[in-house]
């Protein structure tokens, strides 16, 4: 098992960066990791994402909800080709540091038999992740 952790520290409140976080619609304009995603939030739901790590043609990932607490986290899985090759369970989860600035941690644990061939993925899925952040922290900071 392999993890990838991020955090950034964004200077707006929790709601604010939940709200930019699930306006799924407006993720193409300012979000350059996942160019798009769609679904229902709800526990056991399916979405449908567009992600493109740096140095990547990107790929179309239909990640299962495992955990969702509105304003405070989302949690699922996606699998590559079949499960157990190449799985990811991904997250987001805001911390209230005080009423205008927050804590959002990024991060994806990936297990499966091919992981420990993936070295490159899972660079670049990081470096996606920084990405995503700083952008995410940009667009809440502009309000």
């Amino acid at each position: 098992m392999k993890e990838i952790y991020t955090e950034i520290e964004i200077n707006a409140s929790v709601s604010t960066v939940w709200g930019i976080l699930t306006n799924f619609d407006k993720f193409p304009m300012w979000n350059p990791f996942m160019k798009k995603i769609s679904g229902n939030l709800q526990e056991g739901a399916s979405l449908e994402a567009f992600i493109q790590p740096p140095n990547s043609n990107g790929m179309t990932i239909k990640p299962k909800i495992l955990e969702y607490q509105s304003g405070k986290k989302l949690r699922w899985l996606g699998v590559l080709w079949i499960r157990r090759l190449f799985d990811g369970e991904h997250s987001w989860t805001t911390e209230e540091i005080n009423e205008n600035k927050t804590l959002f941690i990024q991060k994806e644990r990936f297990s499966g038999f091919f992981v420990p061939f993936g070295s490159t993925l899972l660079k670049n899925t990081k470096a996606g992740f920084e990405q995503m952040n700083l952008a995410l922290k940009k667009e809440c900071e502009k309000n």
